[in-house]
Parts: structure tokens; C-alpha cells; sequence
């Protein structure tokens, strides 16, 4: 079961990072293997997703329950796919001298087997390749901060 946990500083607002995290609709345009994103209308501050990955020749679903109190976090709840379970929170705080600190986690287990184990060896790599991807995209959205 793939789990990882980072608290980074970055030299933007919670807020600008929370609406970076919370526009789950254009997560295609900018992470890797996010090749199709359903967001369902928000109501108080919870939405359903779908989200369609893929790499190589597998290709998978997920929908998930996206709960969202901004500018303060994006909790994620696993609803159906090929996962036995998955968990995922964002944490956002502004922080003294500018920019925010940002507590990211993840948890989650394959049903498949193969799966499992073709993630536990790529998952770090992933992981920060998705990471990279949102500090692009906050600099092409908010501009380079020094």
C-alpha cells in the first residue's frame, strides 16, 4: 500500500494554492496520465469526480468525493474504481514572510495485485512528476515568485 506524506513551502498563497488544487476540471491540461476529468456541480463545498488515468496500455476510472473548505484544505474520498481504498488530503496554511506551507497526503491499495506492485515500484518517481506538474502550473497561473 503506496503512502507518502509531504509538507513543502512554496512561495505562493494558501489561497492561489487552494484554487489551483479545488480546479480539479483542468487537471487534464496539466498532470501526467490524467487524460479525462467529469467534475459534478458543487454543493456546499462537495462535488463528485471522475477521473480517467492512464499510462501505456492500462487505462482506469476512479470517482471520487471531493470535499472542499477554501482556502484551508481538499480532502478526497474514494468512491469506485479499481482500488480497495484511497485517500488523498491537502492541507494549505499561510505562512510569516510570504507564501504558504502546503501538507499533501496520499494512501491508497490496488484490488489488482499487478497493479499494486507496478505502482509501489513507479511511485515515488510519480509522485514527483505530479508534485513538479503543480508547481508549473501555479507558476504559468500566478507568476514565478522569488
Amino acid at each position: 500500500m503506496p503512502k507518502h506524506r509531504e509538507v513543502r513551502r512554496l512561495p505562493w498563497s494558501a489561497a492561489e494554492m487552494f484554487d489551483l488544487v479545488a480546479d480539479i476540471g483542468r487537471y487534464p491540461e496539466f498532470l501526467p496520465w490524467v487524460q479525462g476529468m467529469r467534475v459534478g456541480p458543487e454543493q456546499g463545498g462537495v462535488l463528485v469526480a471522475d477521473m480517467i488515468v492512464g499510462f501505456r496500455m492500462i487505462r482506469e476510472k476512479f470517482r471520487s468525493r471531493v470535499t472542499l473548505d477554501r482556502p484551508r484544505s481538499v480532502h478526497v474520498d474514494y468512491l469506485d474504481g479499481p482500488m480497495k481504498h484511497l485517500f488523498n488530503d491537502w492541507a494549505f496554511r499561510d505562512v510569516a514572510g510570504g507564501g504558504c506551507e502546503i501538507d499533501f497526503s496520499v494512501d491508497f491499495e490496488f484490488r489488482n495485485k499487478a497493479f499494486e506492485k507496478l505502482a509501489g515500484m513507479f511511485f515515488t518517481q510519480a509522485f514527483e512528476k505530479m508534485v513538479a506538474a503543480f508547481v508549473k502550473r501555479a507558476e504559468q497561473l500566478y507568476g514565478p515568485r522569488g
